[in-house]
């Protein structure tokens, strides 16, 4: 008999990149529970969001059918990725094995979920705070990222997520940080776009800061914006995003310049 074939690639920078990539982009996703009683998969889609660890983070009614599947076994799996022009299957996706855990209100970790989830999702706001919906934190216990034909990879969790010692101070300064870039730093944000992003030209705003970058939007669109390095403290946050403003604003001079 034939040695079967390994179809998994090794681990590289690229494959990381593009797991935390699709994840932290996605405000969607096909979340799969497994039905009480029955135990039969159902499959749905959900808004979704991250942590600031990119844990997948997702809010749900209590009327729907994967609420009460979660919280009777909170095994789930959760696929993201955009199907584009031609072949859907020729597009990147990542499949993510987790167990839901649902977030307690009035705690600081709901707050944080919440202020994150909204800002990602803007028009959550109309049912977010309803006393039926839930938040949960799925928790990774595998993903398998397929980048392409003949690029598949098995990621663990301890190669994608950002388990960065500064996480909660980021998290701490995240928001005030966010607002102030979003009221006073418009222009900055705008050359983000344009030069980290390859943009268009818009009314991009930062909806959320992590350890290894930041995320911009402008209505439906959404980009990732990676840090040269990751961030070591929430001071780090500002002279980052300072930092990077120059070097945006001297590579667009730089490249509208006449040789």
């Amino acid at each position: 008999m034939a040695e079967k074939k390994d179809v998994l690639r090794e681990i590289d920078e690229g494959a990381v990149r593009l797991a935390r990539t699709l994840l932290r982009a996605a405000r969607y996703a096909a979340l799969a529970t497994l039905e009480p009683g029955s135990g039969h998969p159902i499959a749905t889609r959900v808004g979704l969001a991250t942590d600031h660890d990119g844990a997948p983070v997702i809010l749900a009614s209590a009327l729907a059918a994967h609420t009460p599947a979660l919280l009777a076994d909170p095994r789930c799996s959760l696929l993201v990725g955009e199907p584009g022009k031609g072949d859907p299957l020729a597009h990147p996706r990542m499949t993510i094995t987790a167990k839901a855990r649902q977030i307690a209100r009035n705690t600081p970790e709901h707050e944080r979920i919440e202020w994150r989830y909204l800002s990602h999702l803007p028009k959550a706001k109309l049912y977010a705070g309803l006393g039926d919906f839930s938040f949960f934190r799925l928790e990774p216990d595998n993903a398998r990222l397929n980048a392409g034909f003949g690029r598949a990879y098995q990621l663990p969790p301890a190669e994608w997520l950002s388990l960065n010692p500064a996480n909660d101070a980021l998290a701490a300064a995240e928001k005030s940080a966010v607002e102030h870039m979003n009221e006073d730093h418009a222009a900055a944000i705008a050359l983000y776009a344009r030069y980290f992003a390859k943009a268009d030209d818009g009314n991009w705003r930062i909806t959320g800061i992590d350890a290894d970058g930041f995320d911009i939007a402008d209505g439906d669109a959404v980009e990732r914006v990676f840090f040269a390095s990751p961030l070591t403290s929430a001071e780090d946050m500002h002279k980052t995003l300072v930092r990077m403003a120059g070097e945006a604003r001297a590579g667009l001079q730089a490249s509208q310049s006449p040789a």
